[in-house]
C-alpha cells in the first residue's frame, strides 16, 4: 500500500485552520514546553500567559479537525500538564482515555530533589466511540498459561523506551527527538492503515518516517525550515527497523514446555512483535535457546511451519 506524506512549513496553529474540520484520524502532539530549549525559533520561551493562549489556540484547532473516533496524544512537561489536562477536557470537552509515563534509564541529574526519569503524554478522544487495535500493541506474557492470550498481554500506561542517544545511529540534529518505537505503539493502537496521522510540531520527523512504515497518510507541521530538510532527508533513507523498543517485546514466556505449543508460539513471535525491529531479533533468538535449547533460523520471513527451526 502506498501512503501521502507530507511536511509543510509554518506555523501550526495556521496550518491546521487549513483543514477540513473531522478529517484527521489520529494527532500526535510534542509541543514546545515552555522550557527554554532552543528550537531556532524562540517558541520555547513564552510568559506563563502566552504559553497558555497558544496551547488553548492550537489544541482548539487539533479538535476540530480530529474525527469523531479520532485520537489525539499529547506530550507534555509537567509545568503545565495540569492546565493541557483542563483545556483539552473543560474548554474543548474531549473524552479522557490515559495518562501515559513514557518512562526511560537515563536523564538529567540532580543533586536536590530525585533526578527525572520519565514524560507524560496524555490521551484524549473525540467521543467514547474511538480507534483501539488492542492486538497491534500488545507484549509478550511472562509465563505460558493456557487461559492466556499468547497473542500478549495489554501494556498498560508505563511505556520504557530508552531515549535516542547522540551516539545512535539515527540521532537527528534536534533536541527532543522522540523514539520511534514510542511512536509506532500510537499510530498502531489508535489508527488503520491508510488513516490521515497529523503531528503539529513534527520537528525531527519521527511521526512521518513512522507512518511511512506503518502504511499511514502522515502530515508533519513544522516552524524551523533546517528541520523540515532534515525530515525530508530522513523519509528517503533506507529503512532497516525502527530506531527504539518496549524491552519487553524481545522476552520469551516461561513453561512454554510442551514442544507443539512452543513451535507454534515461536514461530508467530516476530511476526506478533519484531515485525520493524530487526536490532532486536538477535536478543529474542539467544533468549529462546538460553531457555529451551532451541535454535532458530536468523530468518525475516517466517511462518507458522517448522522450516523456522533449525535441524
Amino acid at each position: 500500500m502506498s501512503n501521502d506524506l507530507k511536511i509543510l512549513c509554518g506555523d501550526a496553529i495556521q496550518k491546521m485552520r487549513e483543514f477540513n474540520s473531522r478529517s484527521v484520524d489520529l494527532i500526535i502532539a510534542d509541543p514546545p514546553y515552555n522550557l527554554g530549549k532552543d528550537y531556532g525559533n524562540g517558541s520555547d520561551s513564552k510568559s506563563f500567559e502566552e504559553y497558555i493562549q497558544f496551547t488553548k489556540e492550537w489544541t482548539k484547532e487539533a479538535t476540530r479537525i480530529l474525527k469523531k473516533s479520532g485520537t489525539i496524544y499529547v506530550f507534555m512537561g509537567f509545568r503545565f500538564i495540569s492546565y493541557l489536562y483542563q483545556i483539552l477536557e473543560k474548554e474543548n470537552s474531549l473524552n479522557f482515555v490515559n495518562w501515559i509515563c513514557w518512562h526511560y534509564t537515563q536523564g538529567i541529574g540532580k543533586k536536590k530533589g530525585f533526578s527525572p526519569r520519565h514524560d507524560d503524554i496524555l490521551m484524549f478522544t473525540n467521543s467514547e466511540n474511538f480507534t483501539f487495535n488492542l492486538d497491534s500493541i500488545r507484549v509478550p506474557q511472562k509465563y505460558y498459561r493456557s487461559r492466556n492470550n499468547m497473542r500478549g498481554a495489554n501494556p498498560g500506561d508505563v511505556w520504557g523506551f530508552s531515549h535516542i542517544h547522540y551516539c545512535q545511529d539515527n540521532r537527528q540534529d534536534h533536541p527532543t527527538q522522540k523514539p520511534e518505537g514510542l511512536i509506532e505503539r500510537m499510530v498502531l493502537v489508535s489508527s488503520n492503515e491508510g488513516d490521515l496521522v497529523v503531528d503539529p510540531f513534527s520537528g525531527s520527523g519521527t511521526t512521518l518516517r513512522v507512518c511511512q512504515q506503518l502504511n499511514r497518510n502522515g502530515i508533519g507541521i513544522e516552524l524551523n525550515e533546517d528541520y523540515v530538510k532534515m525530515t525530508s532527508k530522513r523519509l528517503s533513507e533506507k529503512f532497516t527497523g525502527f530506531d527504539s523498543i518496549d524491552p519487553r517485546m524481545e522476552r520469551v514466556p516461561n513453561d512454554l514446555n510442551d514442544v507443539g505449543i512452543r513451535e507454534e508460539y515461536l514461530a508467530n513471535h516476530l511476526e506478533w512483535f519484531l515485525k520493524n525491529h530487526n536490532g532486536a531479533k538477535d536478543v529474542f533468538f539467544a533468549e529462546v535457546e538460553k531457555k529451551y535449547g532451541t535454535r532458530l533460523k536468523h530468518s525475516s520471513k517466517l511462518s507458522n511451519n517448522k522450516s523456522l527451526f533449525d535441524e
